[in-house]
């Protein structure tokens, strides 16, 4: 009998817990315990010194004004990187073409998404493409792939111009009362992101947003217009989420984070419960839409022609084996309408921005995207507006330069050696290095800014914005011998390479083409001199004013078309 109780006494009852806690602590540390066991072979690779060793580099690399440490990497070490993370954790930022082609193409299996990125994009979007991996991501890919072919999405070219020429109005309203040629101070920024919002929600759900109007809003805008910023901030804490989400069942990790006493973290629940709600109210309606057949689903905005409305119908049609369950359908909208707004809407600023900086190319661009309106009597079609030479050029070089994304985190699957094309030199000072040997778990930092920039791509003038070069880069002058880096568009990483490519890269060009071809026959933009203007590191770039955290990019705006 006492053996029985011993058998069930506190002491035994807390060492199952010491037993069951140390297990996990090794099994959830054990990456970064293997490499301090282990001699690093990245110790041989120059890097910048840390800043500390809890933080290592990260403050650096995560800073809102981190440009110069990311430029600088990779001038003064090369297309191989050695950086910090915490606790010295050694990782690499890598721009090198031939490294680059093994990490995103041939070699895409070992390098995945860091298991931070998947849990936290789970958390935030559901189980849509962004927070997959492996054979249940290659599925979902295989069902988008045909919903974003290029058929697809000339279809919603006239949804396009339609919410563009009522952006179109809205700006037009502005001047109001001013005197003829007067300019008018305009937040683009604003606007740009409304117009995206409006953009994924007809275009890719079939819903409209109410983006659009001079005083339009929403519950979901006016939450989802801030989440980019809300969880940058939190970069370093999203290093511990796969950690925290071993922790209990879902319910009681919800609690916890509903009790934490952070700002920050509380902003981005509400952020993320308003995009569940909504997501889940679009998805239900198009479920019912679809029951009642395709009549009542060209009711709805859209016209049924949008991409979430074709998804759901081929998902329908697929057999049981390949369909995607309801909540991989539900995630795929959230991370659409994440993926869609901001990129694009910070693409558009930038356009915008440097066209007034180069006042002249914006005159020319004025010229033949107002030419080709006129011989089209109106909206251009899909590819006369794609056939516009220097329209293209200047989206092509503008984003090659300035991409909205400028970093993007892979993690090894197994050991593995990385090569390069351009030796880099060692931490040694003396040696060269011409691959570079990862163990498993390692951090690798696709440096897709560095890479769009590198001289041996571009020549001497990789860093100047120079729309002409793309008359002389026709794919097929290109050199054999040159480096070629291993981007779905125009030899960039801008958009990635690849299986984890941007699957609506082409809905993106489109969308800043219609805009830039409405916007510039009606209106000059020039940046107002009493501001002084910086552009924010963040997951995506921001534009905004000195000493101002809130992004805006207010510029002078006139009439051109009386």
């Amino acid at each position: 009998m006492f053996s029985y109780f011993l058998s069930f006494s506190p002491w035994s009852v807390l060492g199952d817990i010491l037993v069951c806690s140390t297990a996990f602590t090794i099994a959830s540390f054990w990456p970064l315990l293997r490499k301090y066991l282990h001699r690093s072979p990245l110790r041989k690779v120059a890097g910048p010194p840390r800043e500390s060793f809890l933080k290592g580099n990260l403050g650096q690399l995560f800073s809102p004004n981190g440009w110069d440490f990311h430029r600088n990497m990779a001038r003064t070490f090369g297309g191989a990187v050695k950086i910090y993370g915490l606790c010295g954790d050694e990782q690499l930022y890598v721009s090198d073409p031939k490294a680059l082609y093994h990490i995103v193409l041939r070699d895409q299996d070992v390098f995945e998404e860091t298991e931070y990125f998947i849990k936290s994009n789970l958390v935030c979007f559901g189980a849509g493409m962004l927070s997959v991996v492996g054979e249940q991501h290659r599925k979902q890919r295989k069902m988008m792939n045909p919903v974003f072919n290029i058929n697809h999405i000339r279809s919603l070219t006239p949804i396009f111009y339609r919410i563009t020429n009522d952006l179109r109005e809205v700006i037009l309203s502005k001047f109001t009362g001013a005197e003829p040629g007067a300019s008018v101070e305009i937040e683009m920024m604003h606007w740009m992101k409304r117009t995206a919002l409006e953009y994924i929600g007809q275009g890719g759900l079939g819903y409209s947003f109410g983006a659009i109007g001079d005083e339009a809003t929403s519950e979901y805008s006016n939450s989802v217009k801030n989440f980019t910023t809300v969880i940058f901030r939190l970069s370093i804490l999203r290093q511990f989420v796969p950690f925290l989400s071993k922790i209990g069942p879902s319910w009681f990790r919800r609690a916890v984070v509903c009790v934490t006493p952070v700002k920050r973290v509380q902003r981005l629940r509400e952020i993320c419960d308003v995009m569940y709600k909504t997501a889940s109210t679009i998805f239900n309606e198009k479920k019912e839409r679809l029951a009642l057949g395709d009549e009542a689903v060209k009711l709805q905005v859209g016209e049924g022609r949008d991409v979430m409305s074709i998804l759901m119908k081929e998902n329908m049609k697929a057999d049981i084996k390949d369909r995607l369950p309801d909540n991989e359908l539900l995630g795929q909208m959230s991370t659409l309408i994440f993926a869609a707004q901001d990129t694009t809407s910070t693409a558009l600023s930038r356009i915008l921005y440097v066209l007034a900086e180069n006042p002249g190319a914006q005159a020319r661009l004025r010229e033949e995207v107002t030419e080709a309106r006129i011989l089209a009597k109106g909206d251009v079609a899909y590819d006369e507006l794609h056939a516009l030479p220097f329209l293209d050029a200047v989206v092509r070089e503008t984003l090659r330069l300035f991409p909205p994304v400028y970093m993007i985190h892979r993690t090894t699957q197994r050991d593995v050696t990385l090569p390069l094309s351009t030796p880099v030199l060692a931490a040694d000072g003396t040696t060269e290095l011409s691959s570079i040997s990862l163990l498993r778990n390692t951090n690798v930092i696709i440096a897709i800014e560095a890479a769009n920039r590198r001289m041996d791509v571009w020549g001497s003038d990789a860093g100047e914005w120079k729309p002409e070069r793309w008359a002389k880069l026709k794919e097929h002058e290109r050199s054999e011998t040159e480096p070629k880096l291993p981007g779905v568009f125009m030899n960039t990483m801008t958009f990635l390479g690849g299986g984890r490519s941007c699957i609506g890269f082409k809905f993106a060009l489109l969308e800043i083409k219609v805009v830039l071809s409405i916007l510039l026959e009606n209106f000059q933009f020039d940046l107002c001199p009493d501001k002084k203007y910086a552009w924010k590191l963040g997951g995506i770039t921001t534009p905004g004013i000195e000493d101002d955290p809130v992004p805006k990019l207010p510029m002078r705006v006139t009439r051109v078309k009386l």
